[in-house]
């Protein structure tokens, strides 16, 4: 795991906790833990197959580290930290890593953590420890992830936010991972709603990426929970995005792909979601549209095709329909808007694929001034959008 830039020696200045008494809380030990060099996957099993939790490593001598397979600078660490050596790089780096996180109020849970979730724990190369902005209690309700293309049509954008706040009235807490396109729209849509959300992101919690989405971030902080594996000072960067996308699908029940390209990140989301065992699903689009090709693929390699929220609540169960979050205070009934018979008509002609004024009005009969008029009020009513090529329904 990368690191970020720091002071050779660290002051600590926790009038709470001692240098000590961090190293041996259960925090301290499982960041030191996620600073051993090469406590790759197999050294992890051999390690848990021998103790009762990983956490344990750091109690154990020398000679038994070495014959779990823990190299030299691993069991240096370890040794340094059973002897309280705070001047050690890697103690110094925890302690850093501890204090930036008291500076930016982010909270440390390792894996034996309540808050920590089995599911997670239990996917190929669970993360060891877990950086948190929010309600660290949101992790254990029932989530499901929505991913898709950071360059989304606007009916890609419409549908997450609608599947997102659907989903969420429904009791699914939405999980995603704060990107451009389709990632801000669902969060944007459960808490549009009245819903918490969750982001899990590729870098620091003091850096949060991107730049365009720090208002977005600060509401999610404030009603919800953003999540990283990264501590803070840790720049994005193109290889942790993969590694993000397994927690996404480990947090969540299921993963829901909006839209994606045939090259999105999204469906190694996917991939990722089927190799620990959960449920994918994805909404299908235009035959013409690049960002619905992914979803396509998807379903022909046997995701599930989804039209509404309903779709993806049956493949969970059908006890999901029994289990509607209460409704948010502030939301209030949703009223039909009153169309006459004229803009019923356009919008009847409508389909989700664009359609040009000509086509419409010979779908219509109506002439090209009325049209244009019908047009605008179903736009205002939200119900019809313009996009390259003409017009499309909405919803």
């Amino acid at each position: 795991m990368a690191g970020p830039e720091r002071p050779a020696i660290v002051v600590f200045k926790d009038e709470k906790m001692s240098e000590q008494e961090f190293l041996q809380s259960e925090a301290g030990r499982w960041l030191v833990l996620s600073l051993l060099p090469r406590f790759g996957v197999r050294v992890r099993e051999r390690v848990q197959t021998n103790t009762a939790s990983l956490v344990d490593a750091l109690d154990l001598n020398a000679a038994t580290l070495k014959a779990l397979g823990l190299g030299t600078e691993a069991i240096e660490l370890i040794h340094a930290w059973q002897g309280g050596d705070v001047h050690h790089p890697k103690i110094q780096h925890a302690l850093w890593i501890h204090q930036a996180c008291q500076q930016h109020g982010i909270a440390i849970i390792g894996q034996s953590h309540p808050d920590f979730p089995e599911a997670l724990r239990q996917i190929h190369n669970a993360p060891l420890v877990l950086y948190l902005l929010g309600d660290s209690r949101l992790l254990l309700q029932d989530q499901i992830g929505v991913v898709g293309s950071r360059n989304a049509t606007r009916q890609g954008l419409d549908h997450a936010r609608q599947f997102a706040a659907e989903l969420s009235k429904r009791g699914l807490l939405i999980t995603s991972g704060l990107a451009l396109g389709i990632d801000g729209a669902a969060h944007a849509g459960a808490l549009d709603a009245g819903y918490p959300t969750i982001a899990v992101v590729g870098c620091g919690l003091d850096r949060l990426y991107p730049a365009q989405h720090r208002k977005l971030a600060h509401r999610i902080v404030d009603n919800g929970l953003i999540v990283s594996e990264y501590p803070p000072g840790t720049q994005a960067r193109a290889a942790y995005f993969p590694q993000r996308n397994r927690i996404i699908s480990g947090l969540s029940r299921g993963v829901l792909v909006v839209e994606a390209s045939l090259k999105s990140g999204s469906l190694i989301t996917a991939r990722t979601a089927l190799e620990q065992g959960r449920e994918v699903f994805a909404i299908p689009g235009s035959i013409h549209s690049s960002v619905a090709k992914g979803c396509h693929q998807l379903i022909k390699q046997g995701a599930r095709l989804v039209e509404t929220a309903d779709d993806v609540l049956e493949e969970l169960g059908t006890w999901w329909s029994m289990q509607a979050a209460p409704a948010p205070e502030a939301a209030g009934p949703v009223e039909k808007p009153d169309l006459d018979s004229r803009e019923i008509a356009v919008f009847e002609a409508l389909g989700y694929d664009p359609q040009s004024t000509d086509a419409l009005s010979l779908a219509t009969g109506l002439p090209a001034d009325q049209l244009m008029q019908s047009l605008l009020l179903l736009e205002l009513e939200g119900l019809a959008y313009s996009a390259p090529g003409g017009y499309l329904r909405r919803g």
